[in-house]
């Protein structure tokens, strides 16, 4: 099917249209909430998990027969790093199959005018060239770490696409890279390589530590991007773009872990020492979304690294360590 783009096309002009944002406490959704207020949307519906469990059929079914929502952003999802998806596989496929699969289709079911997927760039192949195109998916063995979260976020795209091409129905998809910013996870075990930068220079910092030893050489390539640009980008797609194919949202600008480390290490005060344990793996030399179709439709991220990791301390130091 022909895709529309541009902007020519604007769907969000009805600033009290009803909007469900699912997963609206984490660390997208929250971000989302955030930007649909900001730009004067005055009629979100909001959802706890204790209040909707989105694994449930029937309550979902019910939720979307009485609240009929015109605008869908699907942001929950069950989450985790590496230890997370090798411990739980059938929790990640699973839940993540069932929030999906009750969401797209009683959102098709009730008349939601447009709804917006987000999956993650796990959905790559291990080996992707790099950027990544969207046309790399589905072209090579995936990551298997983290198969069984991407393969449901693939699942994701491909029952977006097929209402779309069977109902003519208007379910997009968009594909954030890297992640960061106020509501993410500080956990200490089981944090990204951001958020767990952040912790332990603090941490040192308050504790006089003389050095802080992060893992690896420091030369692996990363791209960041501020939850707030996500969110900017996800209000954009949402108004702009109806298309098959899936679209990345990423910052095109890349990082080395060690320029990151640096970078962090300013920002939150550490006056220390910054040594690394090269004993340690490296991970995936470079990883990097090509964004270039998401900037060719007019939209481009507003946050600076630096900027970005100010704010997301200050959120930290106001919200993580006070508690």
């Amino acid at each position: 099917m022909a895709e529309t783009i541009g902007s020519e096309v604007s769907s969000m002009s009805d600033k009290s249209a009803k909007i469900f944002v699912a997963g609206h406490r984490g660390l997208v959704g929250s971000a989302i909430a955030r930007k649909l207020q900001e730009q004067g949307f005055t009629n979100l519906v909001l959802r706890t998990h204790a209040e909707l469990d989105l694994t449930r059929q029937a309550d979902v079914e019910s939720f979307f027969a009485q609240e009929k929502p015109v605008y869908v952003i699907l942001a929950a999802a069950k989450v985790g790093g590496i230890h997370a998806n090798n411990t739980y596989p059938a929790d990640f496929i699973g839940v993540n199959l069932q929030i999906q699969t009750n969401v797209i289709h009683s959102a098709y079911e009730h008349g939601v005018k447009k709804l917006l997927f987000l999956g993650s760039s796990c959905i790559y192949p291990k080996f992707a060239p790099q950027p990544i195109p969207e046309s790399a998916l589905l072209t090579a063995s995936l990551e298997p770490t983290n198969e069984w979260y991407a393969i449901a976020k693939i699942a994701g795209i491909k029952t977006c696409q097929a209402y779309r091409i069977q109902h003519g129905w208007d379910a997009i998809s968009g594909m954030p890279t890297n992640l960061y910013g106020p509501n993410d996870n500080f956990h200490p075990e089981n944090s990204h390589v951001l958020p767990a930068l952040m912790r332990r220079f603090h941490e040192a910092k308050v504790n006089g530590a003389e050095e802080v030893v992060v893992w690896g050489t420091g030369s692996p390539l990363r791209e960041f991007l501020h939850v707030d640009d996500l969110a900017d980008a996800c209000v954009f797609l949402l108004d702009r773009y109806s298309g098959l194919e899936h679209v990345n949202i990423g910052s095109g600008q890349e990082v080395t872990i060690k320029e990151l480390a640096e970078l962090v290490k300013e920002v939150v005060g550490f006056e220390g020492k910054l040594g690394w344990d090269i004993t340690k793996p490296d991970g995936t030399p470079r990883k990097l979304m090509d964004s270039s179709k998401l900037a060719s439709l007019g939209w481009t991220p507003k946050v600076s690294l630096t900027d970005g990791l100010r704010q997301t301390y200050d959120w930290y130091l106001k919200n993580v360590c006070s508690q």
